[in-house]
């Protein structure tokens, strides 16, 4: 009896997830609006100039000099990288992608939700010399933003949808992870990335071994983000890497689950947000509205807002009628159709990319980052109201006997 697991403690570790995830959207959201006022202030010059004034050595002559931008970007989002791996092993492994039945849905969904966009981005920005390496930008996901404002939309979204939105934003992780580290790779030092690797190694056997300490495994990921920082691969791949070999034996006092638990609150509350704000702050001095119209960010927009909703709604609506899959209990398809314009909002990991894309090139990255903020605007304002508008379904098919997951969520 002591190896089943504990109901209640289930249900209240999944409620505490999509509880820290919206406020943290909510933080995030309110760090990027305060980036927007301060880059447009009287402080603006002093915010651009504090965030890429000097602020460490040199650790990778590909990076130059290190910059509070750079120290953010480069080194804390590693930490965010890591809890999305140590996420992603733990719905496919425990969780809501666990098995081949629940995965289906979401992991066609979001397979639809990253072609499409970028296919759309293409098709608007492609043609234009050097901004195809942007095709990428409007592919992700921003999962706490996301479920920040499905959380405003009320009690009216069935507990099935929240669960769908998760786990098409964690399968949506898996590809924007193989993207930064496939796409965005260029020379690489092959005597770093062949030490990253023994590192790597060293951090899978000690988990082998029975290590339970995370010290050890902290200090492996350190080593392993600076390997990997030398490497040419970007450093915050290393937090994906670090976390597939963090072991998950143990349960609830498994090593991962309690690195997940220790991370999850300075990830969230402050890593995030400081991303956002050290990101969002786009300067609108002069900007004239027509830029809006202009290919890259017309592209990411169009990628993020429609590419988005038609790929993730499409396919969905394709995998149910061919007999794929189910369609998330007691939702509507107008529901779902809110959930897939929610899927829209990029944010984080869109403007994360748009940086990669155009590296050397900072107006070709404001341009991007305006695509994102636009899109994912869109994305957010529609996806609520869709939502708060769309009437609950008529019935739960028997509804005497819930679903676990529905209980689970809803608890």
């Amino acid at each position: 009896m002591g190896d089943r697991p504990n109901p209640t403690r289930r249900r209240s570790a999944l409620r505490h997830f999509l509880d820290s995830e919206a406020a943290s959207g909510l933080l995030l959201m309110a760090a990027a609006a305060l980036a927007l006022i301060v880059a447009n202030s009287p402080l603006g010059d002093l915010y651009r100039q504090l965030l890429h004034a000097q602020a460490g050595p040199v650790l990778s002559p590909k990076l130059g000099p290190m910059t509070a931008h750079l120290w953010i970007n480069d080194g804390l989002m590693a930490l965010f990288f890591l809890l999305v791996g140590l996420e992603i092993k733990r719905e496919f492994a425990e969780g809501q992608l666990a098995s081949r039945e629940k995965r289906r849905l979401p992991v066609i969904a979001a397979a639809a939700g990253m072609a499409v966009p970028a296919l759309l981005y293409l098709a608007v920005a492609g043609g234009m010399p050097g901004l195809v390496r942007g095709w990428a930008i409007p592919a992700a996901t921003d999962i706490a933003f996301a479920i920040a404002v499905l959380g405003l939309a009320g009690s009216r979204v069935p507990a099935s949808l929240k669960l769908f939105l998760t786990a098409v934003a964690i399968a949506d992780d898996v590809g924007a992870v193989a993207i930064i580290a496939v796409a965005y790779t260029e020379a690489l030092n092959l005597v770093a990335l062949a030490a990253a690797g023994l590192i790597l190694a060293g951090m899978y056997l000690m988990g082998r071994l029975g290590v339970t300490r995370l010290r050890f495994y902290l200090l492996g990921a350190a080593l392993l983000w600076y390997l990997v920082l030398l490497s040419g691969v970007h450093a915050t791949v290393a937090g994906v890497l670090a976390a597939m070999v963090v072991p998950l034996r143990g349960g609830e006092g498994s090593v991962l689950h309690r690195l997940e638990h220790g991370l999850a609150p300075w990830v969230g509350f402050l890593i995030v947000p400081l991303f956002g704000f050290a990101n969002a702050g786009l300067s609108l001095a002069g900007l004239d509205p027509a830029l809006l119209l202009a290919p890259l960010p017309l592209g990411v927009a169009a990628g993020l807002f429609a590419g988005k909703q038609l790929g993730i709604f499409v396919a969905v609506r394709l995998s149910v009628a061919c007999g794929l899959s189910r369609r998330p209990r007691g939702a509507t398809w107008l529901q779902i159709y809110g959930i897939a314009l929610l899927c829209g909002i990029g944010f984080t990991m869109s403007l994360f990319i748009g940086l990669l894309a155009f590296p050397g090139r900072p107006d070709l990255a404001e341009q991007a980052k305006l695509g994102t903020l636009a899109g994912s605007l869109l994305s957010a304002l529609a996806g609520y109201i869709v939502l708060r508008l769309a009437p609950p379904a008529a019935t739960l098919p028997d509804p005497s006997v819930p679903d676990r997951d529905e209980r689970d969520a809803s608890d």
